[in-house]
């Protein structure tokens, strides 16, 4: 049974691509049970372990395999601490990576030294730079501490406007009120955790297909160190924003926002896990899975299991839709036209 669709069908594989009519010599790789395309996880930062680490291309490759044994095969890579090497892209063993450069971080706004720094008034061209590096996205830190100010309106706005421009697209990280506005009026195409993001933007976010990627599953683990921690004003503000994520996210999704699962954290290879917090939010377990799936490659450009499409696909012998938990188990992962699990 072949998802979203749930019809019944029959694939063939030639090279590395997808047919319905028989391929000679073909070997039986897959009888029965559930086909979903390739899973994808649409924030991750594989290449380095902890901000103290450089980023390596041993630890990049480790990390990618380990996405790819999950079923994992689309990953987007929203910020790295270089850009992504291009023996990435030749290499068949890994998944398919759309990268957006390096972290893009005006004063004050990241951990000093390890994305691009930049100042505000050379957002708008390093914007352009690393789009124009990467798989055409770039990523904008558009705020960070509680307390103190996002990246101004009219910067963002320029920002977005020349990546529009050049054929790219922007993701924003934002986790206040007002870094989550400025993104949305902006006109990013999506948004990165958006805590502390107000309903009043969802109309607008779904009218101009920006997306909203909530990594509930990092924010969870991390609620209970927050809450065992000192009492503060930006302690407070975090699990406020936290304690809301949820209900945002479902939210979003009943407003029409394109709502995608991405898992900013390690170890890799955990999107189920992301898809699981967003059925625990109220979306809909076809929903959830597909923002670990098909939906997701289809906001990323790539089609699911039609005719011609990439061989990249995961079997399951329960449906996740119905079983969400059997996400994370799949049966027979193929990448590129290849058994790999």
């Amino acid at each position: 049974m072949v998802l979203p669709e749930r019809v019944e069908r029959s694939f063939w594989i030639d090279g590395d691509r997808l047919r319905s009519e028989p391929v000679q010599g073909a070997e039986l790789v897959v009888d029965g049970g559930w086909l979903l395309p390739g899973l994808v996880d649409v924030h991750t930062h594989p290449g380095t372990e902890s901000r103290d680490s450089p980023f390596d291309d041993g630890v990049l490759r480790k990390h990618l395999v380990e996405h790819r044994d999950a079923g994992v095969l689309l990953v987007r890579t929203p910020g790295t601490a270089a850009r992504m090497p291009g023996w990435v892209d030749e290499d068949p063993e890994l998944p398919r990576v759309r990268s957006a450069g390096r972290w893009l971080a005006t004063p004050g706004r990241f951990f000093p030294g390890f994305g691009r720094d930049v100042g505000e008034e050379e957002l708008v061209r390093a914007a352009v730079e690393e789009a124009e590096a990467s798989a055409g996205w770039c990523k904008v830190i558009g705020d960070w501490r509680w307390g103190e100010p996002p990246v101004p309106q009219a910067v963002l706005t320029a920002a977005v406007e020349a990546v529009h421009a050049a054929g790219g697209k922007v993701a924003v990280h934002c986790q206040t009120a007002e870094g989550c506005r400025n993104a949305v009026v902006a006109g990013a195409d999506s948004l990165e955790h958006g805590m502390h993001l107000e309903a009043d933007l969802l109309d607008r976010m779904a009218a101009q297909g920006t997306a909203l990627v909530p990594t509930l599953s990092v924010f969870a683990a991390g609620a209970g160190p927050r809450r065992a921690g000192e009492r503060t004003a930006a302690r407070d503000a975090w699990l406020a924003g936290w304690e809301a994520s949820p209900g945002n996210a479902r939210a979003a999704y009943e407003a029409g926002v394109t709502v995608l699962a991405g898992t900013d954290s390690l170890p890799c290879g955990t999107v189920a896990g992301e898809a699981a917090w967003l059925v625990r939010a109220g979306l809909p377990a076809e929903a959830a899975v597909g923002a670990a799936s098909w939906s997701a490659r289809s906001w990323l450009g790539l089609p699911g299991l039609v005719e011609g499409a990439p061989a990249d696909l995961v079997a399951f012998d329960v449906d996740p839709t119905v079983i969400p938990e059997a996400l994370a188990h799949p049966s027979r992962v193929i990448l590129r036209g290849r058994v790999v699990a």
